[in-house]
């Protein structure tokens, strides 16, 4: 059987089963759980800051009732950049590389910041599709061009994930297959390609960690302008 390069992003299989789901429940298994100890473990700690310092980055723009998404946005941070993150090993399958699977994320949480606004206040989220000051002429024509980019936003989100991880895992592949290919025709170039291999690799770990970062980032925005 012939593999392509693409093969990799395939979601995998056991007894006709799609074991996609099994890799998104097993990596938060991986984290430690606090306990009610006072003194815990480095990791344990580490694990808290980290929460504390994302979750304070999130939650600072929002007024008092976005707090209330403060675990839920934390929570998803954690979530993508465990599984980002356990993609990079070999022999591994990284979830957030389906599109499926990001507007599975994307678009139930971009629709609930929408509802909330239009719950609470709905002349102020009706207000965004239409700016201040504009010629009566363009009015129709704006309406219509924000109200295509507010449902464009999920999609921006699912696309923006998926293609910057497939990207990355697709540069990794191409560039490990030809360092291989070149080490018994020309090894200084194949030294090269595995430098720039590693580089790249340092590189795909930093991309990981942003996207995760992002992706929340931006519900956030969403969630601001709705609250």
């Amino acid at each position: 059987m012939i593999l392509t390069f693409f093969d990799q992003f395939s979601s995998p299989y056991m007894l006709g089963i799609p074991l996609t789901l099994l890799s998104m429940l097993l990596p938060p298994l991986l984290l430690p759980t606090p306990n009610n100890r006072w003194v815990t473990n480095r990791l344990t700690t580490l694990q808290l800051w980290f929460i504390n310092t994302i979750t304070k980055q999130l939650m600072t723009p929002l007024n008092k009732p976005g707090h209330k998404w403060a675990l839920i946005l934390a929570s998803l941070t954690m979530l993508l950049l465990t599984i980002n993150l356990l993609g990079l090993l070999p022999y591994t399958f990284t979830p957030t590389t389906q599109l499926s699977m990001n507007m599975a994320l994307a678009f139930p949480l971009w629709l609930a910041t929408l509802i909330t606004g239009l719950r609470n206040q709905p002349t102020t989220s009706l207000g965004h599709l239409l700016p201040e000051g504009t010629p009566t002429p363009l009015i129709p024509a704006l309406i219509m061009i924000e109200t295509i980019s507010l449902f464009i936003r999920p999609l921006a989100l699912g696309v923006r994930l998926t293609a910057n991880l497939t990207a990355g895992h697709l540069l990794i592949q191409l560039i490990s297959t030809a360092s291989i290919s070149l080490l018994p025709v020309m090894p200084a170039v194949s030294i090269l390609s595995t430098t720039i291999l590693l580089l790249l690799t340092i590189l795909e770990v930093a991309v990981a960690m942003i996207q995760a970062y992002v992706f929340v980032l931006l519900l956030s925005l969403y969630l601001q302008e709705n609250i």
